[in-house]
């Protein structure tokens, strides 16, 4: 199933991501944000459970702030498991 997730906080302004019937991450993309790094997420995450990619990504910050590109990217997850 495809969807879009809303970023909250961060210079992304949105994720796209598909999670298939076994829970299985695929196609994660960033609108907006570090072009190569967020590439780089997406390749790393490919054909990942979601519950492991949310363990590993979940609170990961960027600079001063309380969230980051990749943990917008686990509380996507989260929220459509």
């Amino acid at each position: 199933m495809e969807y879009e997730y809303k970023t909250k906080g961060v210079c992304s302004r949105q994720i796209h991501f598909d999670i298939d019937d076994d829970g299985i991450v695929h196609n994660v993309s960033f609108m907006g944000g570090c072009n190569g790094n967020l590439k780089a997420i997406g390749k790393l995450v490919e054909g990942m459970k979601a519950e492991k990619v949310i363990k590993i990504l979940e609170g990961n910050t960027c600079g001063s702030r309380s969230t980051s590109c990749a943990d917008q990217l686990a509380q996507a997850l989260k929220e459509n498991l």
